[in-house]
Formats: C-alpha cells, sequence, structure tokens
C-alpha cells in the first residue's frame, strides 16, 4: 500500500506517524505559568538534538484551536523541566494529559508534589526519579503547521543516585515509559492501554 500524505487528513497522517515512530519517549513538562501555577503534562512528540551543548526537542500542538498552556508557558517563561515518567507513573501520567483550565494546576488537582530545581525556576515533580532542567533555545513555526517546535538546552541533569552505574544510566531499572500506536503505552517489555488505565487497571509487573 503506498500513501500520499497530500491526500491524507491530518488525522490519517498522525495515525500513520505514531504507529510508525515507535516506540517514542514522553516528556513529562512542567512549566510555570505568569502566575506561578505549574503546569504539568505528558508529549511524546519529543526527542533527542545534540549532546553538545546537550539539547532536547518537543513539539507541542493546539486544544480547541489556542496553543496548549505547556506551549504558552515555556515562551513566555523560557524555562521547562523534563521529567523522565516511569512505567509505574502510566496511569498518573494519563490523567495529567486531561484538559485542566489554564488557570488550574494538574499538581494541586492530582496531589502531586514538586521540588525546586537546581537552576531553573520551574519545579520538578517530586517522585521523578530523573529530570532535565530547560532553557528554551530556539522556537520554530511555520505557517501552514499548528505546532510549535521548541528546542530547549539542558542546563542541569537531575538523576536519583541508585539509577547511575559508573556515570551511565541504569536503563533497565529505570524503566522508562513509553507511547506507542494509538493511545497505548508502553515499558521496555511491557504494554497498557490508556483505556484499561482509565478504567483504574493497574500496569502489570
Amino acid at each position: 500500500m503506498d500513501i500520499d500524505p497530500k491526500y491524507s487528513t491530518p488525522d490519517e497522517a498522525y495515525k500513520l506517524l505514531t504507529g510508525l515512530i515507535v516506540p517514542r519517549p514522553v516528556a513529562w513538562i512542567t512549566s510555570l505559568s505568569p502566575d506561578s501555577k505549574v503546569n504539568l503534562a505528558p508529549f511524546s512528540a519529543y526527542g533527542l538534538v545534540t549532546h553538545r551543548p546537550p539539547m532536547l526537542m518537543v513539539t507541542i500542538g493546539t486544544r480547541n484551536d489556542e496553543r496548549k498552556d505547556t506551549g504558552r508557558n515555556i515562551v513566555a517563561q523560557r524555562e521547562f523541566v523534563v521529567n523522565v515518567a516511569r512505567f509505574e507513573d502510566a496511569a498518573i501520567l494519563q490523567q495529567s494529559s486531561a484538559d485542566f483550565a489554564y488557570s488550574e494546576s494538574e499538581i494541586e488537582h492530582l496531589g502531586l508534589r514538586t521540588v525546586a530545581s537546581t537552576v531553573v525556576k520551574v519545579p520538578r515533580l517530586a517522585n521523578a526519579v530523573a529530570a532535565m532542567e530547560c532553557r528554551l533555545r530556539e522556537k520554530l513555526e511555520y505557517p501552514d503547521v499548528d505546532s510549535i517546535i521548541l528546542l530547549g538546552e539542558v542546563v542541569s541533569f537531575y538523576i536519583r543516585d541508585d539509577f547511575v552505574r559508573n556515570g551511565k544510566v541504569a536503563t533497565p531499572e529505570l524503566d522508562p515509559l513509553a507511547r506507542i500506536g494509538g493511545p497505548n503505552y508502553a515499558g521496555l517489555d511491557r504494554f497498557v492501554s490508556a483505556a484499561s488505565l482509565l478504567a483504574g487497571e493497574s500496569p502489570a509487573k
């Protein structure tokens, strides 16, 4: 089957891309609103850009034709934190993706805690075993695209001591959460659907 994207709807193209570009890491981003409310949301259009200097990218779209809160905050404050979600965080991460009002903090609503970051003003999640503090390096926009591409420079890494071995991350023990096709997540060797999480089922160990 050959598919010409010029004749595909945005939804059809989205399904193809997210089914083929897998697994994708999830950037569980904390950001600050102008009135210092902490926003929390997950994004899987996210990845490594370069290691010297350490940079990453995240693409943030719109919701109801308005820029998502995270995108607005990062552009305004020019700082954010990427918290590394583990497979065991899948349920609470899924809940944090709900459509909250701009004045409402997902952190407060979900009963989560934050701790101060080392360099940036934006706090990180207290339960995150790893996080990357970032400053906005560049914002890319295109007239025919409803998303913005944000390039962030990592200005500080946080990794809990027991997840580091000889300067390297112990990835199997970290067990990072990944997004796959559809509203589904996976661990390094496991799978769970968003629907089962919303139904109250816990990810299998």
